[in-house]
């Protein structure tokens, strides 16, 4: 009898020894795309925090120059409450007071040469797969005033080639919370 292996055994060897690569870089795919989604993640909640600060930057610019300014005679003043309330805004690091505007869905932020996120389109700068949309609502307080409380959501959400878990955030132009999507809402008062 000789020593050796037979057709069915190689044909055996070789049917595990594939089935056991493919797992292998089925395996690697899996955590090539959970990575990713993992750095989109993080990138959105930073954006997201971002937009906060936009907006707070706004509001403490506003009672500053309140004292500088007897003309200017609100901590909302161009906060663009009209369009902010009802399609929401878009805000970048340069955004002041005069220059929020209307958020349309497809508005991308840009990635310029220094790294930072903006709304304008630079010599040097990328479009990237994130949006966000900022918006303001005035809430009344014990007295019914407006004038003094505002809610502010912050919804950054992101394009995603390929994903296991996710689908797109944006439905009905509402961030959907765990699809591709980061929501913060904070609450804003004037310091009186």
């Amino acid at each position: 009898m000789k020593n050796g292996f037979t057709i069915i055994e190689l044909i055996i060897s070789i049917f595990v020894l594939s089935v056991g690569i493919v797992g292998v870089f089925s395996a690697f795919s899996i955590v090539v795309i959970l990575t990713s989604n993992a750095a989109d993640n993080l990138t959105a909640t930073y954006l997201t925090q971002e937009g906060m600060e936009i907006v707070r930057n706004i509001r403490d610019s506003n009672w500053i120059n309140m004292d500088i300014h007897p003309g200017l005679n609100s901590w909302l003043s161009g906060l663009n409450l009209a369009e902010c309330v009802t399609t929401g805004c878009k805000a970048d690091y340069k955004t002041t007071a005069i220059t929020m505007s209307p958020f349309t869905p497809g508005d991308y932020l840009y990635q310029n040469s220094n790294g930072f996120y903006v709304y304008d389109q630079q010599n040097n700068s990328k479009k990237t797969k994130f949006q966000r949309k900022i918006t303001i609502v005035p809430l009344a307080d014990v007295d019914g005033n407006t004038d003094h409380i505002v809610m502010v959501k912050i919804e950054v959400s992101w394009d995603q080639k390929a994903t296991i878990l996710d689908s797109p955030g944006f439905s009905a132009g509402t961030c959907v919370p765990g699809k591709n999507c980061i929501a913060a809402e904070e609450t804003l008062y004037d310091w009186y």
